[in-house]
C-alpha cells in the first residue's frame, strides 16, 4: 500500500488545500474531454494540446482522439493543474429538513395536516422529458423509491409533458393544490430559465403564491438556483419521493397552508 493511500486513510489531508487525485495524492491530474470543429489528424490533436496549455493545464497529452465526421474531432486529454480548493471553506445552499421516509410523510400527515396534500406536477414549456417527474410521481417511483401515487394522504396529478404555465397554473387553482412540481430536463442555453420565471410571475398574477409551495427539479438545478428563480426549493440528481414530500409537508405546516 502506497504512502499516500495510507495518508488519505489515517484521514491526514489538508482540506484547506484539496487538489485533484489521479495516481498519487495532490498530483492534480485531470482527465478532461472536449470537441473542436476541425477536421481528424496530428494538427487537430496539437490544436487540443495548445487549446489546453491556454486553460492553465501542464503536461497536457491527447489520449484519445474520434473523427466525429463533418469536420469535427472529440478528444480526451489528461492534464495536471496546481491549484487547489479550501474545502473547509465550502458553503452549499441546501434543503435543510430532516428527511423522512414514505411511511414517516404518511404519519406527519395524518398527524399534523389531518387531510389530503393536493400535488400537481408537469414537465413545462418545450420540455418533453418526463424522466424526471415519472421518478419522483409514478407509484412505481425510481431506485427503489415509490412515487408519491403510492403514499397515503397524498392526492397526485401528473400532467405530463410540455404543458403550458397557463394550464399548469390554471389546474392549481381548480384542483386547490397545495404544491407545485416543476421538472427541467432541457437546459441547452439556459432555456428552462425564462420558462421557470414565467411559472412564478403567473402564480404571483393570479394570487396563488404565497398559497402554494413551489418546487423545481432537473439534472442543472440547484437549491440555490430554486430560491433565486423565487421558488421554494430545488431538487437536483438524487433525489426522491421521500425528499420532495418530506419537504413539502413541513411548508405545509410551518407556513400554515393546512
Amino acid at each position: 500500500m502506497s504512502a499516500e493511500v495510507i495518508e488519505m486513510k489515517n484521514g491526514n489531508i489538508d482540506l484547506t488545500k484539496v487538489k485533484p487525485y489521479g495516481d498519487t495524492l495532490n498530483d492534480g491530474k485531470i482527465q478532461f474531454s472536449f470537441t473542436l470543429p476541425v477536421p481528424y489528424g496530428d494538427e487537430a490533436d496539437e490544436a487540443a494540446r495548445q487549446l489546453a496549455k491556454k486553460m492553465g493545464f501542464s503536461e497536457p497529452s491527447v489520449v484519445y482522439s474520434y473523427d466525429l465526421g463533418v469536420g469535427y474531432t472529440f478528444f480526451t486529454m489528461y492534464g495536471n493543474i496546481n491549484h487547489t480548493v479550501d474545502y473547509t471553506a465550502i458553503e452549499v445552499p441546501k434543503v435543510d429538513v430532516e428527511f423522512m421516509d414514505k411511511y414517516g410523510v404518511e404519519d406527519y400527515i395524518k398527524e399534523n395536516i389531518k387531510r389530503d396534500v393536493v400535488i400537481i406536477g408537469a414537465c413545462t414549456g418545450s420540455d418533453a422529458h418526463t424522466v424526471g417527474i415519472d421518478a419522483i410521481m409514478n407509484m412505481k417511483g425510481f431506485d427503489g423509491h415509490y412515487g408519491l401515487e403510492r403514499y397515503k394522504g397524498i392526492e397526485t396529478l401528473n400532467m405530463g409533458s410540455q404543458v403550458p404555465n397557463e394550464e399548469l397554473v390554471a389546474k392549481a387553482i381548480e384542483m386547490n393544490a397545495d404544491a407545485i412540481l416543476v421538472s427541467q430536463v432541457v437546459t441547452q442555453k439556459d432555456v428552462h430559465i425564462p420558462n421557470l420565471t414565467q411559472l412564478v410571475e403567473l402564480m404571483e398574477a393570479e394570487g396563488i403564491r404565497d398559497k402554494v409551495v413551489l418546487i423545481c427539479g432537473g439534472p442543472r438545478l440547484s437549491h440555490e438556483l430554486a430560491q433565486e428563480l423565487g421558488y421554494d426549493a430545488g431538487f437536483g440528481p438524487g433525489s426522491f419521493a421521500n425528499h420532495v414530500a418530506t419537504f413539502i409537508v413541513n411548508q405545509i405546516v410551518e407556513r400554515k397552508l393546512a
